[in-house]
């Protein structure tokens, strides 16, 4: 048992569990959160994180332009690119234009503000942080913003009812800008990177925004059993990050860099995308990788290499 768990923190954390395993209704099944443009037969929309492209160097414009012409629905940007992109005089309106002119969405973005730290002082630049960040985001049309540990990821004591009073918070501060915070796993972490902790923290933030950003890699990464995926209604996921991983390095020495494109990997993809669509999940899968011997290659390539494995996996979960 982790040393931060104490007795009432186990006993509160089953019931948030035992919520969160509620069988999704008709009404959950077709909650906002799919609103995706995926066909019928698709059960599920795909999304590109540019993580998985970010080793090119490419302009945020054509970052688009990759991620239209691979065929993908959705692009995941990272944070601190837009804000390059705004320092250096670009116009986040004209993004905006470019990717609705191509006919897609910005389901997520990657950001990385200190919402969750012990430190009053931090953490309150960190939720200003998250507003100017929840803005560029917007600008672009953007819809949520991934929520992880930032600045906690050394903390082994982290309360978890603390941590989820400070996602409402945040969560506060997401309604308020039109954009909606994913608290999100990261398994290299020592503070919420098990599948238990991260539903503890959004169920026990008592808010009706509360969702969750679950990842391949960081599951495995974390320690947790891909089963307790069953454990959670899909209607509290709209995107999850999508990759695979080999069997070596093992689980202890593996990182981010390891990451392989959907199939080329151990991970039980069949298993996990049956379980998450069986919860009600009809979200983006969203590609995200690392791994720099893709980066070395021709973008537009890797793109829809990605694309094609991932549509891959899904076929073979529902043939």
């Amino acid at each position: 048992m982790p040393p931060h768990f104490h007795r009432r923190q186990v006993l509160l954390a089953g019931t948030a569990a035992a919520a969160a395993t509620l069988t999704p209704s008709v009404e959950t099944l077709a909650a906002p959160h799919a609103e995706s443009s995926q066909p019928a037969s698709d059960p599920f929309g795909y999304c590109l994180n540019m993580s998985t492209i970010r080793g090119q160097k490419l302009s945020l414009a054509e970052q688009v332009d990759v991620a239209a012409k691979a065929g993908y629905q959705a692009i995941e940007p990272w944070i601190r690119e837009l804000q390059e992109f705004v320092d250096k005089g670009g116009k986040l309106a004209d993004v905006k234009k470019q990717i609705a002119d191509a006919g897609m969405t910005v389901e997520s973005s990657i950001g990385f503000a200190n919402w969750i730290v012990d430190d009053d002082q931090k953490r309150a630049q960190g939720l200003e942080t998250a507003r100017r960040d929840m803005d560029l985001v917007r600008q672009i049309g953007g819809k949520r913003i991934a929520a992880p540990p930032a600045g906690a990821t050394n903390q082994s004591d982290l309360n978890l009812f603390q941590a989820a009073e400070r996602y409402h918070a945040l969560l506060e501060l997401g309604a308020e800008m039109g954009v909606t915070p994913q608290v999100e796993l990261w398994g290299f972490s020592q503070s919420m990177k098990r599948l238990g902790e991260l539903v503890f923290v959004a169920t026990e933030a008592g808010h009706p925004d509360a969702c969750m950003l679950p990842d391949v890699y960081h599951i495995y990464k974390g320690g947790s059993d891909f089963e307790g995926l069953k454990m959670i209604n899909g209607a509290a996921i709209h995107v999850f990050h999508m990759n695979d991983y080999p069997d070596d390095p093992p689980r202890a020495t593996i990182s981010d860099a390891h990451r392989v494109y959907p199939g080329d990997g151990v991970a039980p993809l069949t298993k996990i995308l049956r379980d998450i669509h069986a919860a009600g999940f009809r979200g983006m899968l969203s590609l995200e990788l690392f791994n720099r011997s893709y980066w070395e290659q021709d973008a537009l390539t890797v793109a829809r290499t990605g694309l094609e494995k991932m549509r891959a996996a899904v076929q073979r979960a529902f043939a």
